[in-house]
This record gives C-alpha cells, sequence and structure tokens, in this order.
C-alpha cells in the first residue's frame, strides 16, 4: 500500500521520526479496522541522538475506551503495558497515534488538550475521510502550540 506523506512545512524544524512504510501500513490498518470508531496506539522509538532523528521501532495498536467516531482516549492498561514493553527493549514512547475517521488529519482542541499531558510526544493522526487514500501527518503539539513535522520514510 502506498500513503501519502506530506512534506514538512517550512520553518526549519529539527524534529524528525524516521518510520518504515510498513510500521505506517500497520497504523492505517489499523485506522481502518476500527472504524468508524477512532483508533489509537503507541510508536515505540529509539530517541534521537547525535544528529540522528527518532527511529520508530514498533507500532503498538491500544483499546480506545469511548468506542467513539469523535474521540479517542487510549486505555491506561495499554499505556503502561507499552511503556514496560518498550522499557525492556531500550526504547520509549516516541509518538501517540489516532484516527480522525471523518474529518482531516489535523489536531483538534481535545488533541490538544490531551496532548498537554504529552510533551515531546509526536501526534501522528491518520486521515480517513476518503478511506481509499489515507493522509497521514505527524505534529508536536506543546503548551497549546502546533507545529506539523516531517515523517521521514525509510527502506528497511
Amino acid at each position: 500500500m502506498q500513503i501519502e506523506v506530506p512534506p514538512a512545512r517550512v520553518g526549519g524544524w529539527a524534529e524528525k521520526m524516521d518510520i518504515t512504510p510498513e510500521l505506517l501500513d500497520q497504523i492505517v490498518e489499523h485506522a481502518r479496522a476500527e472504524a468508524p470508531n477512532e483508533c489509537c496506539g503507541v510508536v515505540a522509538v529509539v530517541p534521537a541522538s547525535d544528529g540522528r532523528p527518532a527511529q520508530a521501532m514498533r507500532v503498538r495498536s491500544a483499546r480506545n475506551v469511548h468506542a467513539s467516531p469523535k474521540r479517542f482516549e487510549i486505555d491506561g492498561k495499554d499505556v503502561l503495558a507499552a511503556i514496560n514493553e518498550f522499557d525492556e527493549a531500550g526504547w520509549e514512547i516516541g509518538a501517540i497515534y489516532h484516527s480522525h475517521t471523518h474529518t482531516p488529519p489535523h489536531p483538534s482542541q481535545t488533541d490538544i488538550n490531551f496532548a498537554a499531558s504529552w510533551p515531546g510526544v509526536e501526534w501522528i493522526i491518520v486521515g480517513l475521510s476518503d478511506p481509499a487514500a489515507p493522509e497521514i501527518r505527524s505534529y508536536l503539539i506543546e503548551g497549546g502550540t502546533v507545529r506539523e513535522v516531517e515523517i521521514g520514510q525509510i527502506a528497511v
């Protein structure tokens, strides 16, 4: 499957997470499987260092406790299980993802408010307003400020 990932906006942002097309496919497939409800999950990364971007290592789906097409909340047990798994592997949570099933993949005010509890984590949103052509975007949301960041696709 080919996924259209837009380039980073002009602005000199240094933030970037490299992720394989296979991991992006897992996120999109999870979004499609949960539709019409929003899906959610986390992405494990090896943190950025020495000028290298963070490297995505694993996608871990989670349960949306609201099972709703309009909002998501990751089940706390799933977050704890992911943190434990990632710690054992030497990874950390680098991104939280969810889907927008009827709107473009831009952070809602609810997303912005929720992000206040997760500083420094990327927010990947899958837009499924056209399920045949999913759109994936990533953002850093800190202090209520939203910045789109590049998703670097790399080959395995």
